[in-house]
């Protein structure tokens, strides 16, 4: 592209020009809330656009290649749900008719995709406000009706409850919803099989999270619609810990589902219903799902060949990577697809293929369409459909390519994973003698895991001449449930301490300045900022998003769904009080920039505001961003822009040595610009 040129200037790490802007990481990145196909086949995909404040748009997939899609949602609508406040599973499709929650008002609609002319239909009552939620549904064609999960905070926001409920389509008039299940703190994956005869779904109850502990329930739904007999299928065995989770209905009526009761990963499974017994489907040291932190999850379908119906098409994760299979059931065998990405989310079954949410080190998050040969052994064509990212490509001399590495911990023998991308841009190199400044990522959650993929957010820094590591420390997913409960009761320990020997590592092995380590971290990740700035002295300076610096204070005000997650991750009263960043401001002695949504449920503003208060009064540098009109993660271009580039110039001024090439007017930083 233009912007390159033959020559190559050498300038300090951190102070070089790059194409990549912020508005290219602001505007252009896109994220996706799912996948399904209509009833003429034709694909159907949820996105968010920062551009329009983080507004959720259906969209389906033009008529012909070339051609353009088409916005299904009316821009007064925006589909999201914030049932156990991280949504996900907000739209379902039958044939024509798509069911979908509305962001501001959070009723149930049902719109027809061949008269979008017509507004979508209001399906459930109005209670005067976002006061009831739905996620999950699906149409039940037999009694004419819709079943969702139902998060209800009429009563209270703190503690709502959570059942399982029927709509009613036929009826003129709108009606309350019937519960149809009840009795647990929460529930996912109501699923049907094809007669309507029997319903499945998954239920759990405090303390447990549902990668913790959960439980497989079928029903049997008589002729009037009830729900007359109740079988646990799962997770009631008290011998055994497990997460059951995914379960889904083939053709043939038989139950499948996703469990980690045999080897610690999530495998998949069938249940043999006239003996009431569960079997492994295919054993593997490798996760075929992800953790339950959104509903909507799917990550496998049913999928036919010229010689046999019983295959499976799944994804699944080892070793830091994805892989796309198809699992012959009765013959108990797994083949692996060529497939280009490395990064696998959910799969959509279409008309004779595949559409699979994915990403590589070269290719932002993406739809692919995907087809077979006949005997589903292997893919024969691949095409995008869709990218949160497409202009992404034109960058593609300055894209650093990460580096999957596993360092050792503190524990001896223990080693934990991270992604390296080392300084990237054909324009720029820094002198023999320098080495670059570090920025690392400490992940949300903290039950997640962070992946090695195209992501402009962390190439904006490497063309710039940082280095970035993502970290898995312990406690991540994606490595088994050994792996993950690492972190049981050690959260503010484990995370720490992993973090910290990651950095050790790569200055050890050359690759960064151990002058210049910065470490950034959002939501749980901000927890683990502030935690390493409090309690060791390894990093220079540090931004938290959206962090939590007291634990107690968190325990008492977060969202029902996480409400006794921080107990599992640390402990009793004293250890909340020992782990909290807030109770140890004198050991601060690093700048650190804060940023925090005034809307968030999850981490309420009150976190932000008593660490700057404190970090302030300690007389450290420090910096309060506070956007209004933002969650638990922000979701408007303006903030997404705003936030990157007062991190990276913050770091600039504080610790980096250097002049940032881009025109950036910084914020005040308290006790440095006095």
């Amino acid at each position: 592209m233009a912007f390159s040129t033959a020559t190559v200037t050498t300038a300090p790490y951190g102070s070089w020009k790059s194409p990549i802007t912020s508005d290219d990481v602001s505007g252009a990145t896109k994220d996706l809330g799912g996948t399904t196909i209509d009833g003429r086949g034709r694909l159907i995909w949820l996105e968010f656009r920062p551009t329009e404040s983080g507004r959720g748009v259906l969209v389906l997939e033009p008529e012909n290649n070339g051609g353009e899609a088409v916005d299904i949602t009316p821009k007064e609508f925006g589909v999201r749900t914030l049932a156990q406040e991280y949504g996900g599973g907000a739209f379902t499709v039958s044939g024509d008719v798509v069911f979908f929650a509305n962001y501001n008002d959070q009723r149930l609609y049902k719109q027809s995709i061949s008269s979008l002319d017509v507004p979508p239909v209001p399906l459930t009552p109005d209670y005067g406000g976002p006061l009831v939620s739905y996620a999950d549904g699906r149409l039940d064609a037999r009694f004419n009706r819709f079943i969702s999960v139902r998060e209800d905070r009429r009563e209270s926001s703190l503690n709502p409850p959570t059942t399982i409920v029927s709509i009613a389509l036929g009826s003129k008039d709108l009606q309350e919803p019937e519960v149809l299940v009840s009795g647990s703190d929460f529930y996912a994956f109501p699923r049907l099989d094809s007669k309507s005869e029997r319903i499945t779904w998954i239920q759990w109850n405090h303390p447990s999270m549902p990668w913790d502990k959960t439980e497989l329930w079928v029903g049997y739904i008589s002729e009037n619609g009830e729900i007359y007999k109740r079988v646990c299928i799962a997770g009631n065995d008290p011998s055994r810990v497990e997460s059951p989770t995914e379960p889904k209905w083939s053709l043939d009526g038989e139950l499948f589902f996703v469990t980690d009761k045999e080897n610690g990963f999530w495998n998949i499974h069938k249940w043999i219903e006239f003996e009431n017994k569960v079997v492994s489907v295919y054993s593997l040291e490798a996760e075929f799902t992800r953790p339950l932190w959104t509903y909507g999850m799917n990550s496998y379908e049913f999928v036919e060949s010229s010689k046999q119906k019983n295959l499976i098409a799944c994804s699944y994760r080892q070793h830091g990577k994805s892989y796309l299979g198809i699992i012959d059931v009765q013959g108990s065998k797994l083949t692996v697809i060529d497939f280009p990405c490395t990064d696998i989310n959910n799969i959509t079954s279409g008309n004779d293929c595949l559409y699979v949410e994915g990403a590589s080190e070269v290719l932002p998050s993406s739809v692919a369409k995907v087809t077979f040969d006949d005997d589903k052994s292997k893919a024969v064509d691949f095409n995008i459909i869709w990218s949160s990212s497409p202009d992404s490509l034109k960058y593609s001399s300055y894209i650093s390519k990460p580096e999957f590495i596993e360092f050792p911990t503190e524990v001896p023998g223990q080693n934990a994973y991270a992604y390296f991308y080392p300084p990237s841009n054909p324009d720029f190199q820094a002198s023999k003698e320098e080495k670059p400044p570090l920025l690392l990522k400490s992940h949300g959650g903290p039950t997640q895991e962070t992946r090695g993929i195209l992501n402009l957010s962390v190439q904006y820094w490497t063309s710039r001449g940082w280095a970035v590591v993502d970290v898995n420390y312990g406690g991540s997913t994606g490595y088994g449930r050994v792996y993950r409960e690492r972190l049981l009761r050690q959260w503010g320990i484990v995370d720490v301490n992993d973090c910290c020997s990651c950095a050790t590592y790569l200055v050890d092995s050359g690759k960064v300045d151990k002058e210049r380590l910065c470490i950034m971290g959002g939501s749980a990740g901000g927890y683990t900022t502030l935690a390493v700035l409090a309690f060791r002295d390894t990093f220079q300076a540090g931004a938290s998003l959206y962090g939590i610096a007291d634990l107690n204070l968190l325990r008492a005000e977060t969202h029902k769904f996480e409400s006794h997650y921080v107990e599992n991750l640390v402990g009793d009263d004293k250890d909340m009080y020992e782990r909290s960043p807030i109770n140890h401001v004198d050991n601060f002695s690093c700048p650190i920039i804060i940023f925090q949504g005034l809307e968030d449920k999850v981490v309420p503003p009150d976190q932000a505001r008593k660490i700057y208060q404190a970090v302030k009064e300690k007389g450290v540098p420090v910096a309060l961003v506070e956007y209004e009109g933002e969650q638990h993660g922000f979701r408007k271009a303006e903030n997404i822009k705003f936030t990157l580039e007062q991190e990276m110039v913050f770091f600039a001024r504080l610790i980096g040595h250097f002049d940032v090439a881009d025109d950036i007017t910084p914020i005040k930083i308290d006790n440095f610009d006095d």
